[in-house]
């Protein structure tokens, strides 16, 4: 693809690849928002459903528009009934489905392969995108990862977590002026987190589908672009 993958986008400044310009959050959103239209069509207007278990950053190709397309569906399954794999065999149950860092934790359990698993790992996804950081990051240790720092932060009312990158270059200096606008801005920005938060959940049950999570992004940008009217 023209712009490569997103990986590369987000993680090339920290890593010494080749000097990229900087996602801004309107961008990060309009692929966070490509990405869920991808996956809301896959979970819920394809016949039988299907799970794409390898949703990362290396995963999600940028066109010349930057609009994202999601690739690499070599750990996809096809979903029967109730929204499970077909298969029940003891090594389909426990094979790893999906990358480290991204991987649902009742996979790690032997569960079953299921639409909620992927939501989870969007849900991590979304959190990587707005705070900056891999899941695989040297400071998730010690019981803390991505989903927990961003839990915390919130009970905080914290903004220090997400990514000093992301009002650059766009006109979207006004974040760091003391004003009515800003306050909304960091509105968009904790709806972002709380979101990845809810996805990246433990138990499956209690995660979002992605038909809900579509429309939830899809209220944050227009808020954010009437902000921008102004």
């Amino acid at each position: 693809m023209p712009n490569g993958n997103l990986d590369k986008w987000l993680h090339s400044e920290k890593e010494g690849q080749n000097d990229l310009q900087s996602l801004s959050f309107t961008q990060r959103l309009n692929i966070a928002i490509d990405v869920a239209c991808a996956m809301e069509y896959l979970h819920h207007h394809c016949q039988p459903p299907i799970a794409h278990c390898d949703l990362k950053p290396s995963n999600i190709l940028l066109d010349n528009d930057m609009i994202a397309c999601v690739g690499d569906f070599g750990l996809a399954k096809l979903l029967y009934e109730t929204g499970y794999s077909l298969s029940h065999n003891q090594s389909d149950s426990f094979a790893i489905k999906g990358s480290i860092g991204y991987v649902p934790p009742e996979y790690g359990l032997g569960g079953q392969t299921s639409t909620k698993g992927d939501v989870y790992t969007y849900g991590i996804l979304l959190l990587e995108m707005v705070i900056g950081r891999r899941p695989t990051d040297d400071m998730f240790k010690e019981g803390l990862s991505l989903h927990e720092f961003a839990k915390m932060a919130l009970s905080n009312q914290s903004i220090d977590i997400i990514d000093p990158r992301l009002f650059l270059g766009e006109g979207e200096a006004d974040f760091n002026n003391v004003n009515d606008k800003r306050a909304k801005i960091l509105e968009c920005l904790n709806s972002i987190v709380r979101l990845g938060v809810t996805c990246s959940l433990e138990s499956p049950e209690e995660r979002m589908e992605m038909i809900d999570i579509v429309k939830t992004l899809q209220v944050v940008k227009d808020m954010f672009v009437g902000l921008n009217a102004f």
